[in-house]
């Protein structure tokens, strides 16, 4: 009977903590119900095209850029996609590092805002498959280990620029008091993707817009005003801007 009841303890304990982690693969509404990129942006610029010609400049500006050693560490630290990692270079203008263990509501808000972002570009990635600029130029990037596994993912709209921009406007809101060192953050954060050679200057402005337009969309969730309500909290109460 004891050994019973220890099994199903350890069970329960399990499926408690699989289920509190369970968010990080959710988003606050339906890829279908967000507005499909792949019917509002138009089409990337043709490699013939004039518009190309400021991608191709600012291509050889990232290049230019990664003479200056400190943005060039940093584009490769922009690199990683992870929540975590991004957080951490958003704490610094933010104020603060989000953890799960510390601001696990905020945390929360994060990771759920983050799959939302993922479904503002993927339709339009899809649809586009337009060839990243290394595989264009037959150039390796920055972070070249992560060239095999981006090759066949579309350039345009960048994945990247969007996630920067929809945890910039995710923070700004969560901390307004910080919003022109976290929009900042969140601007470098797309420009990183040029100096990586990842992306076109048309990829990181595109992603910058389905961001725009997916956290107005989220915005309006029910589940998305209740946990921003939650975080708010939690931040307010840990940066004391509690109001009285």
């Amino acid at each position: 009977m004891k050994k019973s009841l220890l099994i199903n303890v350890i069970m329960l304990f399990i499926c408690m903590t699989v289920n509190a982690q369970d968010y990080k693969n959710q988003s606050f509404i339906p890829e279908a119900d967000m507005p499909d990129a792949g019917i509002y942006l138009p089409a990337p610029p043709d490699t013939a095209s004039f518009h190309f010609d400021y991608d191709f400049r600012q291509y050889w500006w990232g290049r230019k850029m990664r003479e200056n050693k400190e943005r060039a560490d940093q584009a490769k630290f922009d690199a990683y996609f992870d929540v975590d990692s991004v957080l951490v270079g958003f704490a610094p203008a933010f104020g603060m590092l989000i953890t799960p263990e510390k601001t696990p509501e905020t945390y929360k808000l994060i990771c759920m805002i983050g799959m939302d972002g993922n479904h503002a570009v993927d339709r339009a990635k899809a649809k586009y498959m337009r060839k990243r600029p290394f595989a264009q130029f037959h150039e390796h990037t920055l972070q070249p280990q992560f060239e095999a596994e981006l090759i066949n993912n579309g350039s345009y709209p960048s994945g990247h620029t969007c996630r920067g921009w929809i945890f910039g406007l995710t923070l700004t809101e969560l901390n307004p008091a910080r919003g022109n060192e976290i929009m900042t953050r969140a601007y470098e954060y797309g420009q990183s993707r040029v100096i990586c050679g990842y992306h076109y200057q048309s990829d990181v402005d595109a992603g910058r817009l389905c961001a725009s337009v997916g956290y107005a969309a989220v915005h309006a969730s029910e589940a998305f005003q209740k946990q921003m309500a939650k975080a708010k909290k939690e931040i307010a109460n840990l940066l004391g801007t509690k109001k009285k």
